[in-house]
Protein backbone atom coordinates (compact mmCIF):
# COMPACT_ATOMS: atom_id res chain seq x y z
CA UNK A 1 0.00 0.00 0.00
CA UNK A 2 1.00 3.39 -0.90
CA UNK A 3 -0.19 6.75 0.05
CA UNK A 4 -0.54 10.76 -0.93
CA UNK A 5 -2.36 13.22 -2.17
CA UNK A 6 -5.40 13.72 -4.80
CA UNK A 7 -3.55 16.93 -6.63
CA UNK A 8 -6.03 17.49 -9.43
CA UNK A 9 -9.29 16.29 -10.77
CA UNK A 10 -10.41 16.11 -14.60
CA UNK A 11 -7.19 15.68 -15.97
CA UNK A 12 -7.53 15.57 -19.79
CA UNK A 13 -4.55 15.77 -22.45
CA UNK A 14 -2.51 13.09 -22.17
CA UNK A 15 -3.47 10.82 -25.13
CA UNK A 16 -5.44 13.03 -27.61
CA UNK A 17 -7.14 10.10 -29.36
CA UNK A 18 -8.94 9.07 -26.31
CA UNK A 19 -11.26 9.50 -23.52
CA UNK A 20 -10.14 11.49 -20.96
CA UNK A 21 -11.07 12.69 -17.43
CA UNK A 22 -8.11 11.30 -15.00
CA UNK A 23 -7.71 11.78 -11.33
CA UNK A 24 -4.02 12.99 -10.82
CA UNK A 25 -2.06 11.95 -7.33
CA UNK A 26 1.46 11.61 -6.25
CA UNK A 27 0.43 8.19 -4.56
CA UNK A 28 3.08 6.16 -6.29
CA UNK A 29 1.69 4.08 -9.01
CA UNK A 30 4.61 1.91 -10.16
CA UNK A 31 4.77 -0.74 -13.54
CA UNK A 32 1.97 -3.70 -12.56
CA UNK A 33 0.07 -1.93 -11.08
CA UNK A 34 -2.43 -0.58 -13.76
CA UNK A 35 -5.65 -2.28 -12.28
CA UNK A 36 -4.91 -1.56 -8.52
CA UNK A 37 -7.31 0.39 -6.25
CA UNK A 38 -7.43 3.82 -5.74
CA UNK A 39 -8.69 4.25 -2.36
CA UNK A 40 -9.82 7.20 0.05
CA UNK A 41 -9.31 7.73 3.54
CA UNK A 42 -12.68 5.61 4.23
CA UNK A 43 -11.26 2.83 2.38
CA UNK A 44 -13.69 3.78 -0.14
CA UNK A 45 -12.91 3.10 -3.92
CA UNK A 46 -12.82 6.23 -5.81
CA UNK A 47 -10.66 5.37 -8.80
CA UNK A 48 -8.49 2.97 -10.78
CA UNK A 49 -5.09 3.40 -10.92
CA UNK A 50 -4.28 3.28 -14.82
CA UNK A 51 -0.91 5.81 -16.11
CA UNK A 52 2.28 7.60 -15.15
CA UNK A 53 4.41 10.31 -16.09
CA UNK A 54 7.96 9.21 -16.17
CA UNK A 55 11.16 9.44 -18.09
CA UNK A 56 12.72 6.06 -17.24
CA UNK A 57 9.80 4.06 -16.52
CA UNK A 58 9.29 4.21 -12.61
CA UNK A 59 7.25 6.42 -10.63
CA UNK A 60 8.22 9.95 -10.49
CA UNK A 61 5.30 11.11 -8.38
CA UNK A 62 2.72 12.03 -10.78
CA UNK A 63 -0.24 9.01 -11.20
CA UNK A 64 -3.63 8.73 -13.22
CA UNK A 65 -6.82 7.06 -11.95
CA UNK A 66 -9.74 6.29 -13.75
CA UNK A 67 -12.71 7.98 -11.81
CA UNK A 68 -14.74 5.04 -10.17
CA UNK A 69 -18.11 7.01 -12.01
CA UNK A 70 -16.27 6.00 -15.01
CA UNK A 71 -15.14 2.82 -14.42
CA UNK A 72 -18.71 1.54 -13.44
CA UNK A 73 -20.15 3.33 -16.24
CA UNK A 74 -17.95 1.14 -19.15
CA UNK A 75 -18.70 -1.80 -16.87
CA UNK A 76 -22.18 -1.27 -16.66
CA UNK A 77 -22.14 -1.40 -20.40
CA UNK A 78 -19.72 -4.37 -20.84
CA UNK A 79 -22.10 -6.44 -18.77
CA UNK A 80 -25.25 -5.09 -20.48
CA UNK A 81 -24.32 -4.70 -24.00
CA UNK A 82 -20.76 -6.72 -24.40
CA UNK A 83 -19.12 -3.02 -25.78
CA UNK A 84 -19.26 0.38 -24.80
CA UNK A 85 -21.37 2.36 -26.23
CA UNK A 86 -21.26 5.92 -26.90
CA UNK A 87 -23.23 9.07 -27.58
CA UNK A 88 -22.07 10.31 -30.87
CA UNK A 89 -23.09 13.58 -32.08
CA UNK A 90 -21.95 14.06 -35.63
CA UNK A 91 -19.51 17.01 -35.82
CA UNK A 92 -15.87 17.63 -36.35
CA UNK A 93 -14.28 19.79 -33.92
CA UNK A 94 -11.04 22.17 -33.66
CA UNK A 95 -10.31 24.03 -30.03
CA UNK A 96 -10.70 28.14 -31.30
CA UNK A 97 -7.45 28.64 -28.84
CA UNK A 98 -5.93 26.62 -31.50
CA UNK A 99 -6.94 27.87 -34.22
CA UNK A 100 -7.90 31.59 -33.98
CA UNK A 101 -5.98 34.87 -34.23
CA UNK A 102 -7.27 37.97 -33.11
CA UNK A 103 -8.92 39.65 -35.89
CA UNK A 104 -10.73 35.84 -36.09
CA UNK A 105 -12.12 36.10 -32.69
CA UNK A 106 -13.41 39.59 -33.26
CA UNK A 107 -15.05 38.35 -36.30
CA UNK A 108 -16.80 35.66 -34.48
CA UNK A 109 -17.36 38.01 -31.52
CA UNK A 110 -15.75 35.76 -29.54
CA UNK A 111 -13.87 37.79 -26.49
CA UNK A 112 -12.27 36.25 -24.55
CA UNK A 113 -14.20 32.92 -24.28
CA UNK A 114 -13.08 29.79 -25.44
CA UNK A 115 -14.76 26.70 -27.63
CA UNK A 116 -15.12 23.72 -30.02
CA UNK A 117 -15.74 25.07 -33.75
CA UNK A 118 -17.66 23.06 -35.97
CA UNK A 119 -15.20 22.13 -38.72
CA UNK A 120 -17.69 19.90 -39.83
CA UNK A 121 -21.34 18.26 -39.47
CA UNK A 122 -21.89 14.58 -40.92
CA UNK A 123 -25.10 14.65 -42.74
CA UNK A 124 -28.43 13.29 -41.22
CA UNK A 125 -26.49 12.97 -37.68
CA UNK A 126 -27.81 14.21 -33.89
CA UNK A 127 -26.28 17.40 -34.61
CA UNK A 128 -27.75 18.37 -38.13
CA UNK A 129 -31.16 17.34 -36.72
CA UNK A 130 -30.28 19.87 -33.63
CA UNK A 131 -29.72 22.34 -35.90
CA UNK A 132 -25.98 22.93 -35.42
CA UNK A 133 -24.30 24.40 -38.07
CA UNK A 134 -20.67 25.05 -40.30
CA UNK A 135 -18.32 27.94 -37.87
CA UNK A 136 -20.81 27.64 -34.93
CA UNK A 137 -18.50 27.46 -32.04
CA UNK A 138 -20.13 24.98 -29.34
CA UNK A 139 -19.66 26.71 -25.53
CA UNK A 140 -21.24 24.40 -23.32
CA UNK A 141 -23.17 21.00 -22.71
CA UNK A 142 -25.59 20.58 -20.28
CA UNK A 143 -24.55 23.49 -18.57
CA UNK A 144 -20.64 22.44 -18.09
CA UNK A 145 -18.40 24.45 -20.41
CA UNK A 146 -16.64 23.33 -23.07
CA UNK A 147 -13.39 25.11 -23.66
CA UNK A 148 -11.70 22.90 -26.32
CA UNK A 149 -12.13 20.14 -28.09
CA UNK A 150 -11.18 17.25 -25.89
CA UNK A 151 -13.69 18.44 -23.57
CA UNK A 152 -16.44 18.29 -26.13
CA UNK A 153 -15.48 14.86 -26.95
CA UNK A 154 -15.59 13.98 -23.42
CA UNK A 155 -18.89 15.45 -22.49
CA UNK A 156 -20.30 13.61 -25.48
CA UNK A 157 -18.23 10.66 -25.45
CA UNK A 158 -19.25 9.84 -22.08
CA UNK A 159 -23.04 9.95 -22.55
CA UNK A 160 -24.92 7.21 -24.27
CA UNK A 161 -26.26 7.10 -27.44
CA UNK A 162 -30.34 8.32 -27.41
CA UNK A 163 -29.70 10.52 -24.15
CA UNK A 164 -30.31 14.27 -25.24
CA UNK A 165 -27.54 16.74 -24.94
CA UNK A 166 -28.46 20.65 -24.29
CA UNK A 167 -25.70 22.81 -26.25
CA UNK A 168 -25.21 26.37 -25.98
CA UNK A 169 -23.81 27.45 -28.92
CA UNK A 170 -22.37 30.51 -30.81
CA UNK A 171 -23.45 32.05 -33.83
CA UNK A 172 -23.20 35.09 -35.12
CA UNK A 173 -22.35 36.71 -32.05
CA UNK A 174 -25.12 35.73 -30.60
CA UNK A 175 -25.33 32.39 -28.30
CA UNK A 176 -28.46 29.47 -28.59
CA UNK A 177 -29.18 26.18 -27.26
CA UNK A 178 -30.17 23.42 -28.98
CA UNK A 179 -31.38 20.08 -27.57
CA UNK A 180 -29.66 16.64 -29.50
CA UNK A 181 -30.61 13.15 -28.84
CA UNK A 182 -27.34 11.40 -29.53
CA UNK A 183 -27.02 8.88 -32.11
CA UNK A 184 -24.76 7.37 -35.55
CA UNK A 185 -25.48 7.76 -38.45
CA UNK A 186 -22.30 7.37 -41.66
CA UNK A 187 -22.02 9.98 -44.31
CA UNK A 188 -22.87 9.73 -48.17
CA UNK A 189 -20.29 9.37 -50.34
CA UNK A 190 -20.07 11.78 -53.70
CA UNK A 191 -17.25 12.59 -56.20
CA UNK A 192 -16.92 15.84 -58.45
CA UNK A 193 -16.40 15.71 -61.95
CA UNK A 194 -13.95 18.77 -63.67
CA UNK A 195 -13.75 20.68 -66.45
CA UNK A 196 -11.11 23.00 -66.04
CA UNK A 197 -7.98 23.20 -63.98
CA UNK A 198 -5.65 25.70 -63.11
CA UNK A 199 -2.33 25.19 -60.31
CA UNK A 200 -1.91 26.80 -57.26
CA UNK A 201 0.98 29.28 -58.60
CA UNK A 202 -0.12 32.87 -57.81
CA UNK A 203 -2.32 31.54 -55.15
CA UNK A 204 -1.59 31.46 -50.89
CA UNK A 205 1.67 29.92 -50.06
CA UNK A 206 -0.02 27.09 -48.26
CA UNK A 207 -1.86 26.16 -51.60
CA UNK A 208 1.62 25.30 -53.87
CA UNK A 209 1.84 22.00 -55.15
CA UNK A 210 -2.03 21.58 -55.17
CA UNK A 211 -3.81 22.43 -58.78
CA UNK A 212 -7.84 22.97 -59.08
CA UNK A 213 -10.41 22.17 -61.26
CA UNK A 214 -14.13 24.23 -62.12
CA UNK A 215 -17.14 21.91 -61.55
CA UNK A 216 -19.47 20.82 -64.25
CA UNK A 217 -22.90 22.89 -64.29
CA UNK A 218 -24.54 20.40 -62.90
CA UNK A 219 -22.80 19.74 -60.09
CA UNK A 220 -22.19 23.88 -59.44
CA UNK A 221 -25.43 24.15 -59.15
CA UNK A 222 -26.07 21.68 -56.53
CA UNK A 223 -23.32 23.08 -54.40
CA UNK A 224 -24.32 26.51 -55.34
CA UNK A 225 -20.88 26.61 -57.36
CA UNK A 226 -17.63 25.43 -55.82
CA UNK A 227 -13.87 24.29 -57.60
CA UNK A 228 -12.45 20.98 -56.45
CA UNK A 229 -8.88 20.02 -55.94
CA UNK A 230 -7.78 17.76 -58.62
CA UNK A 231 -4.17 16.96 -57.24
CA UNK A 232 -2.17 17.08 -54.42
CA UNK A 233 1.66 16.79 -54.97
CA UNK A 234 3.64 14.70 -52.13
CA UNK A 235 5.86 17.16 -50.05
CA UNK A 236 4.51 20.19 -51.10
CA UNK A 237 2.77 22.82 -48.52
CA UNK A 238 -0.91 22.09 -49.81
CA UNK A 239 0.14 17.69 -48.92
CA UNK A 240 1.13 19.45 -45.32
CA UNK A 241 -2.40 20.70 -44.65
CA UNK A 242 -5.71 19.59 -44.08
CA UNK A 243 -6.61 19.86 -47.64
CA UNK A 244 -7.28 16.22 -49.74
CA UNK A 245 -7.81 15.73 -53.60
CA UNK A 246 -11.22 15.26 -54.20
CA UNK A 247 -12.41 18.75 -51.86
CA UNK A 248 -15.06 20.76 -53.19
CA UNK A 249 -13.68 24.04 -52.23
CA UNK A 250 -17.36 26.42 -52.16
CA UNK A 251 -16.14 29.35 -49.60
CA UNK A 252 -12.65 30.89 -48.52
CA UNK A 253 -12.90 32.82 -45.35
CA UNK A 254 -16.87 32.58 -45.62
CA UNK A 255 -17.34 33.77 -48.59
CA UNK A 256 -18.77 31.84 -51.20
CA UNK A 257 -16.37 31.15 -54.54
CA UNK A 258 -18.38 29.93 -58.07
CA UNK A 259 -16.08 29.78 -60.24
CA UNK A 260 -11.96 29.48 -60.40
CA UNK A 261 -11.86 33.03 -61.15
CA UNK A 262 -13.32 33.70 -57.83
CA UNK A 263 -11.28 31.33 -56.14
CA UNK A 264 -7.97 33.05 -57.71
CA UNK A 265 -9.69 36.46 -56.34
CA UNK A 266 -10.02 35.16 -52.75
CA UNK A 267 -7.02 32.79 -52.15
CA UNK A 268 -4.34 35.04 -53.46
CA UNK A 269 -1.25 35.52 -51.25
CA UNK A 270 -2.60 39.11 -49.10
CA UNK A 271 -4.41 36.74 -46.86
CA UNK A 272 -2.35 35.47 -43.88
CA UNK A 273 -4.75 32.25 -43.19
CA UNK A 274 -7.01 31.13 -45.34
CA UNK A 275 -10.35 29.65 -43.65
CA UNK A 276 -11.66 27.26 -46.62
CA UNK A 277 -15.20 25.65 -46.44
CA UNK A 278 -14.98 22.44 -48.30
CA UNK A 279 -17.42 19.57 -49.60
CA UNK A 280 -15.95 16.11 -48.79
CA UNK A 281 -17.84 12.67 -48.81
CA UNK A 282 -21.07 14.85 -48.62
CA UNK A 283 -20.24 16.49 -45.75
CA UNK A 284 -19.24 20.01 -45.22
CA UNK A 285 -16.13 20.95 -43.25
CA UNK A 286 -13.49 23.72 -42.58
CA UNK A 287 -9.58 23.43 -43.64
CA UNK A 288 -7.34 26.14 -42.40
CA UNK A 289 -4.31 27.32 -44.55
CA UNK A 290 -1.17 28.85 -42.84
Amino acid sequence: VTSGIVSALDRIGLNNDSYEDFIQTDAAINPGNSGGALLNLRGELVGINTAIISSAGGNNGIGFAIPINLASSVMTQILEYGEVRRGLLGVEISSTANRFEKDTRDEYKLGDRNGALVMAVTPDSAAEKAGIELNDIILSVNGDKTRNALELRNAIGFMAPGETASIEVLRDGRTRTVKAKLGTKASPVTTASVLETTDGAGLHEGLEGASFGELSREQARSLDGGVTVVEIERGSPAAASDLKAGDVIVKVNRKSVGTLADFRKQASNDNEQLMLTVVREGTSRLVFIG
